[in-house]
């Protein structure tokens, strides 16, 4: 039944026993269910949670990321509580979320780092409204950008397709190009290549390269619609920036 070895299947099936493996028509693996799970944070007493889901593993995980779809009705579908178009949970962007899984690269790991604290900040606010914890970023590209700008302590969008499009192509080739950073010598005399360089463990080029064209495309489609005044990222990246800061203090 599952076409490929899922790192930390096993231990996923113990912690959950109401997730099961159903048949998949992909070469990845599925997983059907009621997510039930015990969560809590420094603010908010332990309470127990319920969600109908369904989880598709790809078969480059843990390099790439499952596809989590929630099956029950509990979570509105529109942007608020950052569902994607095609139904499927937005976590958090998606590098962000490869970072966390890098810390304990299984499905055990995914869910305990990505899954969980989603799913904890949805119950919270369709308890009692509000925006959701842990920070809430803008959805979609504006969300996404701002994200990828604190990833990688950048203050520019244009920064982050530098750094994206140098993450997709060899390291020696990636040396030769100017820095993102700006300060005007080559990435592979700049000190900001030691912090970009760690990023190139958690996922292969081509995965960096699809990030790479999906962002300018999104980014050409905001400008085309307000012609002659570019995006404007710098509030969504504050009021991430001040979440985290106030959940780190917590």
């Amino acid at each position: 039944m599952v076409a490929i070895s899922v790192p930390g299947l096993g231990s996923f099936l113990h912690d959950y026993p109401l997730m099961a493996l159903r048949p998949s028509r992909t070469r990845g693996c599925l997983l059907r269910g009621c997510f039930k799970f015990v969560a809590h944070t420094p603010t908010h007493e332990a309470r127990e949670e319920a969600f109908d889901l369904e989880i598709e593993v790809p078969p480059g995980f843990p390099k790439a990321l499952p596809r989590v779809t929630e099956t029950g009705g509990r979570i509105p579908r529109h942007g608020d509580y950052h569902v994607n178009s095609d139904g499927t949970l937005c976590l958090g962007s998606p590098l962000r979320l490869l970072l966390k899984l890098s810390n304990a690269p299984t499905l055990q790991g995914f869910a305990s780092s990505c899954l969980v604290p989603y799913l904890f900040a949805i119950s919270h606010k369709l308890r009692n409204g509000g925006p959701l914890l842990f920070g809430e970023l803008a959805h979609e590209t504006p969300g996404l950008i701002a994200d990828y700008l604190d990833l990688f302590q950048l203050r520019r969008p244009e920064q982050v397709t530098e750094v994206l499009r140098a993450l997709g192509i060899k390291k020696r080739r990636a040396n030769k190009l100017p820095c993102p950073c700006g300060c005007g010598v080559r990435l592979g005399r700049c000190k900001f290549n030691a912090r970009i360089r760690g990023f190139r463990t958690l996922a292969n080029r081509s995965w960096f390269r699809h990030q790479h064209h999906w962002i300018l495309e999104s980014l050409r489609l905001l400008r085309s619609r307000t012609p002659g005044s570019p995006p404007r990222f710098a509030p969504a990246l504050s009021q991430l920036q001040t979440a985290r800061r106030k959940l780190a203090a917590t």
